[in-house]
């Protein structure tokens, strides 16, 4: 894939029903949740919005007692229980991995819903964060039939599978509007 080319990239497009989106890739097609806000272009922490663009796949986590090392081109991480990921604006590592405990706002990436069993660090304001501008975007897995999010993405748990072993650093996911 050249620099550019975009035919590679994990599409997510809204439906123009609020949350839902359908995510494409090759001849894969899903159903995906999205920010109860929808899609934005504007983040801001806290909107309840997943933001419209092209973001690079960063790394894959997992749980590991919950889920075996998946194969991937991506780079790998394991979840442990003293990981959180800063969305507090006030906080010097705002949007980064931070142990636990954390003096400021956090999100906990041992949890017990299943949510982030598996999910792929997204590049969003991740290069030097700018506070506010939104932090911890994710695509991981979807709870409760696909309920909205808080600004990332989730899919179901064999979409998640039937992507990964397909997916390396190279490639994006590209979030757009109806």
């Amino acid at each position: 894939m050249t620099k550019g080319d975009t035919s590679e990239d994990i599409i997510v497009r809204g439906t123009g029903e609020g949350h839902l989106a359908t995510l494409s890739f090759g001849e894969l097609s899903a159903k995906c949740a999205l920010g109860a806000a929808g899609i934005t272009e504007q983040k801001t922490e806290g909107d309840k919005a997943t933001p419209a663009g092209r973001l690079a796949l960063r790394r894959l986590w997992y749980r590991p007692d919950r889920a075996s090392r998946p194969q991937t081109g991506l780079p790998v991480s394991e979840i442990r229980q003293n990981l959180g990921w800063s969305d507090d604006s006030a906080d010097p590592d705002y949007n980064r991995l931070v142990r636990l405990p954390h003096g400021f706002g956090h999100e906990k990436l041992w949890r017990d819903d299943g949510l982030y069993d598996l999910f792929i660090e997204l590049g969003w304001n991740d290069t030097a964060p700018q506070a506010g501008l939104g932090s911890a975007i994710f695509m991981h897995l979807e709870k409760n039939d696909f309920q909205p999010t808080l600004g990332c993405v989730a899919i179901a748990r064999d979409t998640m599978m039937a992507l990964l072993p397909h997916l390396s650093a190279a490639h994006f996911i590209r979030i757009e509007k109806a």
